[in-house]
């Protein structure tokens, strides 16, 4: 056994802090875009449908939408770079909030449908932004960079929601019913961070990884993967991608409903707007937590974490009183922390075991199917409030995420330990 220094690789890419800024940049945009619509998407579809089990209608149309184009984005990015995948994927948001906007004012409710399937777009490329951070990151600080482009979000997710009503206003003075006021916010949100990628993502992360990976194998080049390594990889993606999964379909259905929880008892469009800032913020502001925890203990134990709050947030939201906007607060507060546990753990799992050759196509599968997950959630949790109840929803959320532990526990899927900088390492 002899002993070798860690690798070069072991170190972030000197251009990874200018990717990181403009990537957060464009994340604080479109925080705005993804909270302003998803704070009254379900209230809007209500009064146009006039029913309150279609109001999750709206969260499976756009996260339909969300999926078609995770496939495309991770597609155009794997052929051209993140710039243009992310970009092209704000800008249709921006397309589809303004869809949303018109469909209100003319009370068209096919159009309505229509535009929230291309609103999902923006959706998408927010979340796949959390892949273009790691492109460049070193092996064992992957969950810090994800989580860097995750809590970025932060900013405009919070205050999206809190700009519901004062978007409502602007809109009502300008001849736009006030549901659709967020969605005008949304589509200039999602058209400027889409016009700072195009321009300042540059060199774009992926294409530079990639660079910086053949000039490495031409310097030493590597075996071919053995079957078993093939194994070993696709298990990886296959356990990251349903960590992913369940968190995103348990968020999407308790998150989509509660605005019509809390209006049908007496909950004002200011007190949603600040319940469901409180949860996106959950959402997001822990990612440097999530990232550091991931790196430290591994993607598996992180993702048991996760299922674990999630049994949290449903018992606390099915046994608070619905006058109790505190514990409602502390609910959808462990919702989104829950998500973020989920998300960050089930990202690194899937960015370690990709190669780096189909890792974009391979991530914009991923999300699809997250995606898809989520609009499973999303169209459910209508149904499962108009036959039973809010608290029904919640527990039934936490009982899903629970089933994780066993899946994690069987497959023992972890992130693998990174050597650091400076250690040795025996082969």
């Amino acid at each position: 056994m002899t002993g070798t220094v860690s690798t070069p690789d072991l170190s972030d890419a000197p251009e990874q802090p200018r990717v990181l800024r403009v990537l957060a940049v464009a994340q604080i945009l479109s925080g705005a875009g993804l909270a302003a619509g998803i704070t009254v998407g379900a209230l809007l579809a209500r009064d146009m449908l006039g029913s309150t089990s279609l109001a999750g209608l709206p969260a499976m149309l756009f996260t339909v939408g969300s999926a078609g184009a995770a496939i495309g984005i991770g597609r155009l990015s794997q052929r051209l770079g993140r710039r243009v995948g992310l970009a092209a994927g704000y800008l249709t948001g921006a397309i589809g909030s303004a869809g949303v906007v018109l469909a209100a004012v003319n009370d068209n409710v096919p159009l309505l449908f229509t535009a929230l399937v291309i609103y999902g777009a923006g959706t998408a490329a927010n979340l796949q932004a959390r892949y273009a951070g790691a492109d460049l990151a070193a092996p064992h600080r992957r969950g810090r960079a994800v989580a860097i482009v995750l809590v970025a979000t932060t900013v405009g997710a919070v205050a999206g929601p809190n700009l519901a009503g004062a978007m409502g206003r602007v809109a009502h003075t300008w001849g736009i019913p006030t549901l659709a006021g967020p969605f005008v916010l949304a589509g200039a949100a999602y058209a400027v961070g889409a016009a700072v990628l195009w321009t300042l993502l540059r060199p774009d992360p992926l294409v530079l990884a990639r660079a910086r990976e053949h000039d490495a194998s031409a310097r030493s080049p590597e075996p071919a993967p053995t079957p078993a390594a093939a194994r070993t990889a696709s298990k990886g993606i296959a356990t990251g991608a349903l960590v992913m999964i369940v968190a995103q379909m348990v968020m999407i259905a308790v998150m989509t409903m509660t605005p019509v929880h809390m209006q049908g008892h007496g909950h004002d469009v200011g007190a949603v707007g600040f319940v469901i800032g409180v949860h996106v913020a959950a959402m997001y502001l822990p990612s440097p937590l999530s990232g550091w925890l991931v790196d430290r203990w591994g993607a598996g134990t992180v993702a048991v974490l996760s299922a674990i709050t999630f049994v949290a947030a449903g018992a606390v939201g099915a046994w608070s009183p619905p006058a109790s906007v505190p514990l409602l607060v502390l609910s959808l507060a462990l919702l989104g922390l829950g998500w973020s546990f989920g998300l960050v753990s089930g990202t690194a799992m899937v960015t370690s075991a990709a190669p780096l050759s189909q890792r974009a196509r391979i991530q914009g599968n991923v999300d699809f199917l997250i995606a898809l997950a989520g609009a499973t959630g999303g169209v459910l949790s209508g149904v499962v409030v108009a036959g039973t109840s809010f608290a029904t929803l919640a527990l039934g959320g936490g009982v899903v995420a629970l089933l994780l532990v066993p899946v994690l526990a069987v497959t023992r899927a972890d992130h693998p330990r990174q050597h650091r900088p400076g250690t040795i390492s025996a082969s």
